[in-house]
């Protein structure tokens, strides 16, 4: 009995020191908080609505581009003289404050010349964050900061302690118009994502929409999210953006969207994705390279709300090729980086076996439309070539009010409970029987991830099932793949001129077992 008092003493004693310490914390963050209240700079209230009814006053507005109003030694800035300007993490507005987060800035110049505000929010109230040459080190250029007046920033970034508790990892950065990247566990940066697209791959040219000015919600020591708002300007729409962030093995960004048009729009693009594509296992237009693959997504994986799953393997073909997947009400669709192995690389600097992968997870109905794939041709890996986002049906109009709220999946493995066997690769070349040139016929060779189905191959219990808009399917074979243990299926194809849509699943008792492989065949 004199045992068991001891113990419960014990745990009184423990959290009696708990309780102790977080108020300890709560009334630092208080000081903290009350002394940056009373520094003098100038002050407005904020909330949420307030800037979705700001949004909606400026749509009413003509469009004002922001100006680039930089002194000349930063606008002709090269790429290794912009990198050597480093923010000077001791100088960061919450360093040193035992926050779990840490915000940096991104200097103007080079490529990103046109400055956007910044706030911090602190108790209800947003304070301007402004610009200072004190908190950057500017490496081995040779001008003289001090004469820079309030120049801006380019953009931000927040940093976490993401991989280990002794680093601040960088966690999620936002810089130029309005894209935006994070970073889950173990990640090195890839893909981007982007407030809106607007006429992406449209003969008139497309539009970009830029953030134009963003408020930080300033977090306490307890916060595991942080929150960021941002106002979105284009010469055809406005808006308010609210990103909530949770940082861990994937980082999840929930995004809200208050969406307001001043002109028509020909394609809207919501929650859009941009990643790259040089080369992989199955395209056709080889690259003289040492590696086998250079891609930071490899396909696009789309959710239909009938429950089909839909892999489109990503291509860098001659041409540009526009694909788009009608659904109503999807469950979710994302660019995937599903190749792991870094031998399939050999890139140690690059390391693109390590870049995240995307899932977008619609949250409500988001009615008639269809995901919408651009892959456009390149041929240098600097150049992001992949684009995806969700088209509406309803025709875009002037004066319309529209809502968009999502979450942004940063991932290694998908987030989403998923029972089709994956397709781990894709193959082609010249089709027929090996040693013949039977170069009127195009061979397509797919792994599925579906183990354990030899008996049942055999036996033809699970079949392959194949169709083509276009052409004819000559040849089809389903085998076991000693090799990955998983599904091989071979397919003969034979166009006829024209584009043609491909698509290929393993079915066992009228069900599909595996994803839906998609594939656009351009002539």
């Amino acid at each position: 009995m004199k045992k068991v008092r001891s113990v419960v003493k014990g745990l009184l004693i423990v959290l009696i020191l708990l309780g102790l310490v977080r108020g300890a914390f709560f009334y630092r963050d208080y000081r903290i908080e009350k002394s940056l209240l009373d520094i003098e700079r100038s002050e407005t209230t904020f909330n949420y609505a307030q800037l979705i009814s700001n949004a909606k006053a400026l749509s009413k507005l003509p469009f004002m581009a922001t100006g680039a109003d930089l002194p000349k030694e930063l606008q002709e800035l090269d790429y290794d003289e912009y990198r050597s300007i480093r923010f000077r993490r001791d100088q960061g507005p919450w360093f040193g404050i035992h926050k779990p987060f840490e915000v940096q800035f991104f200097h103007a110049g080079a490529l990103f010349q046109n400055p956007v505000k910044i706030n911090e929010i602190i108790a209800g109230k947003s304070y301007p964050l402004t610009y200072s040459p004190d908190f950057f080190n500017f490496g081995h250029n040779q001008f003289n900061p001090k004469h820079f007046s309030d120049i801006g920033y380019a953009g931000f970034r927040l940093h976490y302690p993401l991989n280990t508790n002794d680093y601040f990892d960088e966690l999620v950065s936002f810089l130029g118009a309005s894209y935006f990247r994070a970073l889950g566990e173990g990640h090195k940066y890839g893909i981007s994502a982007r407030g809106l697209a607007i006429d992406t791959a449209v003969s008139t040219g497309e539009e970009f929409p830029v953030f134009k000015e963003f408020w930080l919600q300033r977090p306490r020591w307890h916060d595991d999210t942080a929150t960021i708002y941002a106002l979105l300007d284009s010469p055809s729409i406005t808006g308010a953006y609210k990103f909530t962030i949770t940082p861990g093995s994937d980082t999840v960004i929930d995004v809200e969207a208050h969406l307001f048009t001043r002109k028509d729009i020909g394609k809207l693009g919501i929650a859009p994705l941009t990643s790259m594509y040089l080369f992989g296992e199955n395209t056709k237009n080889k690259f003289d390279d040492f590696r086998p693959e250079v891609h930071d997504s490899d396909g696009l994986l789309v959710s239909n709300a009938n429950g089909e799953w839909l892999w489109r393997p990503l291509d860098n073909s001659e041409h540009l090729r526009i694909s788009n997947f009608t659904d109503n009400n999807p469950r979710g669709f994302g660019l995937l980086q599903r190749d792991r192995d870094i031998s399939n690389y050999l890139d140690f600097e690059a390391r693109y076996e390590q870049r995240p992968s995307v899932w977008v997870e619609p949250v409500g109905e988001w009615g008639k439309g269809a995901v919408e794939l651009v892959e456009i041709p390149s041929e240098q890996e600097i150049h992001d070539n992949i684009v995806a986002y969700w088209v509406p049906d309803q025709k875009i109009t002037a004066g319309q009010e529209l809502q968009y709220h999502y979450r942004l999946h940063w991932f290694t493995r998908l987030p989403i409970e998923k029972i089709p066997g994956d397709v781990t690769a894709t193959r082609t070349g010249v089709g027929g029987v090996s040693g013949k040139q039977e170069t009127q016929k195009r061979k397509f060779v797919i792994d599925f991830d579906i183990l354990n189905m030899k008996e049942e191959v055999e036996k033809g219990i699970a079949v392959l099932e194949v169709s083509a808009s276009e052409g004819k399917i000559v040849g089809q074979n389903l085998v076991y793949n000693p090799a990955t243990k998983g599904l091989t299926a071979y397919i003969d194809f034979k166009p006829n001129g024209k584009i043609s849509e491909i698509r290929a699943s393993v079915v066992k008792k009228g069900r599909h077992i595996s994803e839906v492989w998609s594939y656009q065949w351009l002539p």
